[in-house]
């Protein structure tokens, strides 16, 4: 009889199943699903070998829907967004490389096997379940008649008076909402598909000429920065910034003193929580670049990014530093990047810091050493990608002396004494702590490097690439991040003075909030840029 009751309940919670975190709660339990009274009937109803063959079908159609609906809770936690059938297989060596860094090569097996184990019952327990209890229901069918005709009748009762527990409908038909749902998802991935390839080949700036973008940026050395995480909640949340608007704070003071000017506002991100090459093909194309099918579309594409805009001009050297690369990186052409070096080739022979392969004071350093300090006959376009407010954010590095960060070896120490990922990724209280530090570290890292090596022709714009996870930022944060134009020639930042921006390095709770997509032609429109469409 226990088994029997269990097996009930495991059906009617697989058919109640939230696809949301905020959802999971006792109430969402509690309601009457209509497909369970749909299916006893059935189930009571059918000769045996039919029967079995729907209790089959039935039990693995359930355990799909049960596995997405867990795909989707976990998705929603980590990126905001429901899990999508069709792009986002690829995610998942990804997302085992960073429980390699967080958790060690044996912790992230035992999570891989943990994973499939949980996946193999969840399709083989609703067969099992189903198979009992339509057994039962067979063996007793006048009895399941009788008690699905009132259930069915409570059921019409409920949805007719539009009773709810704690808010939920006490009628259920989440199963059928659900498979709808999806198969509208799948339609619309289909459809998006095919009209952003048509929308991607249409460019304000396509057709241009080299010698009429960007002019009035001509000699001057340009970086644009992105920093891991750095969204809207390192400035707003009352437990993070605290520490944060004082880095900002402290830093404006330092870059005014040496000479330096800044401007800043907020652009929406077309990411969140992770996906940071999402949010980094936004803000240099001009598109809104929000799933795996655009990016691959707008990356294997002519399409004039912004770094690339410099490299087109001919007047630029142009060169990637990108850290967290670790494999073959075909998006190169793409950014319109002359030389690229990732995590192997900045000569790093410290610690790893979780998934970030090393701190961004030695990144930073790396590249005034191998290309911004050298002598040339152009000026340098560079593309930066900081990576230590990456999640999980432990151990965090501290600031060293510059002229003591040889090789990265003396990072030993700190990542030793830091705290352990294991104890840090899913606590909300000590994530929100790690993270806030990290965009402290970050912060100080870069605009140190500025005041350290930044030259009267230096112009720097950093932004972040999306906001922290939910665990962090709460359920419904906004998706804005903060960018800054950093200068200390007056001219760079009057080009920009109509965007209503903030001056220093915070901008300001009401600054203008611009989709990420946005920036790129507003951008080339402030420095003299001519539109020449391309379709």
């Amino acid at each position: 009889m226990a088994v029997t009751v269990l097996a009930g309940a495991f059906v009617v919670a697989a058919l109640l199943l939230p696809s949301k975190p905020e959802s999971l709660k006792f109430a969402a339990f509690t309601r009457l699903p209509m497909e369970a009274l749909t299916f006893a009937v059935l189930l009571a109803v059918l000769p045996r070998r039919p029967r079995l063959t729907a209790t089959w079908i039935g039990g693995i159609t359930l355990g799909v829907l049960t596995l997405l609906n867990l795909l989707d809770i976990g998705f929603q936690e980590y990126l905001g967004r429901g899990f999508d059938v069709i792009l986002d297989w690829p995610l998942f060596p990804d997302g085992y490389s960073y429980l390699e860094d967080t958790l060690g090569g044996t912790g992230a097996v035992g999570a891989l096997v943990a994973v499939l184990v949980i996946a193999a019952a969840l399709l083989l327990v609703p067969v099992l379940a189903l198979v009992r209890l339509g057994g039962l229901m067979a063996r007793h069918r006048a009895t399941t008649t009788r008690t699905v005709l009132v259930l069915s009748l409570a059921w019409m009762i409920c949805t007719a008076l539009g009773l709810r527990i704690d808010g939920v409908p006490v009628a259920a038909e989440r199963t059928v909402h659900t498979v709808q749902a999806r198969n509208d998802s799948i339609r619309e991935t289909l459809r998006d598909e095919q009209e952003f390839a048509r929308t991607a080949g249409v460019d304000a700036f396509g057709g241009t000429p080299g010698s009429e973008l960007v002019p009035d940026l001509r000699g001057k050395d340009m970086i644009f920065t992105f920093i891991e995480s750095y969204g809207r909640t390192a400035l707003e949340d009352p437990e993070i910034a605290p520490g944060v608007e004082q880095t900002l704070a402290d830093s404006t003071k330092a870059l005014t003193e040496a000479g330096f000017q800044a401007k800043s506002g907020w652009l929406t991100s077309a990411t969140y929580g992770a996906g940071s090459w999402l949010g980094h093909s936004t803000f240099l194309s001009g598109l809104w670049v929000d799933n795996q099918s655009r990016y691959r579309t707008v990356t294997t594409s002519d399409r004039l990014t912004l770094t690339k805009a410099f490299q087109k001009t001919g007047d630029w050297d142009t060169v990637g530093v990108m850290p967290g690369v670790q494999k073959g990186w075909p998006e190169q052409r793409f950014h319109g990047l002359d030389k690229v070096y990732n995590a192997f080739q900045l000569g790093y022979q410290g610690p790893k810091f979780s998934w970030s392969t090393m701190p961004d004071q030695y990144t930073l350093e790396a590249y005034q050493q191998l290309e911004h300090s050298k002598k040339r006959d152009k000026p340098l376009m560079s593309e930066i990608i900081l990576t230590s407010s990456h999640q999980p954010w432990a151990p965090i590095p501290k600031m060293v002396g510059w002229d003591e960060l040889g090789n990265g070896s003396v990072f030993d120490a700190i990542e030793k004494a830091g705290s352990d990922p294991k104890d840090v990724i899913a606590d909300s209280t000590l994530s929100k702590e790690g993270y806030g530090q990290s965009i402290q570290y970050s912060l100080t890292s870069l605009t140190q490097f500025l005041e350290r090596y930044g030259t009267d022709d230096t112009v720097l714009v950093f932004l972040g690439d999306h906001q922290p996870i939910s665990r962090v930022s709460g359920d419904h944060a906004s998706r804005d991040v903060p960018c800054t134009v950093v200068a200390k020639d007056p001219a760079v930042l009057d080009k920009i003075a109509d965007w209503g921006w903030s001056d220093g390095l915070r901008p300001a709770q009401d600054a203008p909030v611009w989709k990420m997509s946005s920036f790129r032609d507003r951008f080339l429109t402030a420095y003299g840029s001519t539109p020449h469409p391309k379709s």
